[in-house]
């Protein structure tokens, strides 16, 4: 037996018998190696080893920890919408109440802290854009957006395996403006459009603002869209365009695997129906794996891309984008009509960020930090919340899925919560008819802190008077 594996073997006989308890720090590598006369790199295999068996977790500048027992995963339901329809829940009224008020721990934000984020090296990037290029700084950029930063968006499609041209990019104010400019392209008043259960409820505004129906197929917990479903309701119904989140859906967290994108893509195909990739998480690999976005097989101009640096960069620039294909004209010319332009400074600012700035580098210490985060998030829900609630185990992006034991109630808890300073959303808005009471949706994309760790065991406290 190798020297790393007898350390492994030992303080995996530690875990079993309590020595170390869930939740409890390993001692460090320095301390292992002298304790029991190794190497500090035989530590380091041991470590390895025991996080790859699911025992102990690695935090980031912390060190090793002992991996708690997490809740059971939620448990997958059919939507009770089968037909198209309106969109008809009037919780979606009431997120702009909360998204407003700044008065609150946000757990209900999908966004990572500005603590996470390059604020030093893109406000110097912002600044020297303002001082040696203030003509173009202070003026219109053209429609489709500044060719410096079309270029830094379609080399990036290239590292992915995606033949995207600049010329076939269009700058938009976030993603959500790059889905309601496809939408507009793409439909009229009327028309049915499919969007995943549950979805981000942005989405489902916009498809509510458009006039449109809805068509739910199902994004199952750890698995992502379901496939064969989506084949037989497009089989059922004639859908114009699709709304779908392959990498990550918000709130799931949710991976679709490439083999079921690829069949979700002939299927579309087949149909006559263009997806909408939203791929906004697609960066938020916690794994370090970047997943392919859909449009890396798209030979048929059947998909329109949208991306944004918000939930990587910055949230407060609003810069997003779509790779439109072959309907990058009427994308330019929807995006012309709605708001001429976007915001030449940003723009200017993050090509010369992308173009100075190792961007896989941050986005290393991003993932390891959010997955860190999450894990934190599970310890905390089996230390204080109910028995039998329930948590997704995403794999990227931003978001936590709860599940309330029965006769727990998503809204109730929200509101219970709010009047105590903490933010949530409420498992009713990521539906098109309040699908999900009880359901939760907590954000991954808070640095650790006691005020954190409480804010969770109130949550616990809140949520076990309610059922009581």
């Amino acid at each position: 037996m190798l020297l790393y594996e007898q350390l492994a073997g030992e303080l995996r006989g530690q875990i079993a018998r309590g020595g170390l308890r869930a939740g409890e720090r390993l001692p460090s590598i320095r301390q292992l190696a002298h304790g029991h006369g190794v190497s500090a790199a035989t530590a380091v295999q041991a470590c390895f080893q025991l996080e790859r068996e699911g025992l102990v977790v690695a935090r980031p500048r912390s060190g090793y920890y002992v991996r708690a027992a997490v809740p059971p995963p939620p448990v997958a339901r059919p939507p009770r919408r089968r037909v198209p329809g309106a969109v008809s829940n009037p919780a979606l009224e009431n997120v702009l109440d909360m998204l407003s008020r700044s008065d609150v721990l946000p757990l209900h934000s999908a966004t990572p802290a500005p603590a996470l984020l390059p604020q030093a090296a893109l406000t110097a990037a912002l600044a020297r854009s303002l001082r040696h290029q203030p003509a173009a700084a202070l003026d219109y950029s053209p429609p489709q957006g500044l060719p410096a930063l079309r270029r830094q968006i379609a080399r990036r499609y290239a590292q992915l395996g995606a033949a995207v041209s600049p010329d076939e990019i269009v700058i938009t104010a976030g993603a959500m403006e790059g889905i309601t400019l496809a939408l507009r392209a793409l439909t009229a008043p009327g028309d049915v459009v499919m969007v995943e259960t549950p979805s981000y409820h942005g989405i489902l505004q916009a498809v509510a603002a458009l006039r449109l129906k809805v068509l739910e197929v199902p994004n199952l917990p750890g698995r992502g869209i379901d496939v064969p479903r989506l084949d037989q309701l497009l089989q059922q119904h004639r859908v114009r365009a699709a709304v779908l989140v392959p990498n990550f859906n918000n709130p799931l967290g949710s991976l679709t695997d490439d083999a079921a994108k690829q069949a979700l893509l002939a299927s579309c195909t087949r149909h006559g129906t263009v997806v909408i990739e939203d791929d906004i998480y697609g960066d938020l690999a916690w794994s370090g794996e970047r997943p392919s976005p859909l449009c890396r097989w798209d030979t048929q101009g059947a998909v329109i891309s949208c991306g944004s640096f918000s939930k990587t960069l910055s949230p407060g620039l609003r810069l997003g984008w779509l790779a439109g294909g072959a309907w990058t004209d009427a994308l330019v010319r929807a995006k012309y009509f709605s708001t001429v332009g976007s915001a030449s400074l940003p723009q200017l600012a993050m090509a010369e960020y992308l173009q100075k700035h190792d961007l896989e580098r941050h986005l290393r210490r991003l993932r390891r930090t959010l997955a860190d985060n999450a894990q934190r998030l599970h310890e905390a829900i089996a230390r204080h919340w109910p028995a039998g609630t329930r948590a997704s185990e995403p794999r990227g992006g931003l978001s936590l899925w709860l599940q309330l034991p029965e006769g727990g109630e998503g809204y109730a808890l929200f509101e219970a919560a709010l009047a105590q300073g903490i933010g949530t959303s409420p498992g009713v808005l990521f539906s098109s008819r309040g699908d999900y009471a009880d359901c939760l949706r907590l954000s991954c994309g808070l640095p650790w802190s006691p005020r954190l760790d409480q804010a969770l065991k109130r949550l616990g406290q809140l949520a076990a008077r309610q059922l009581a």
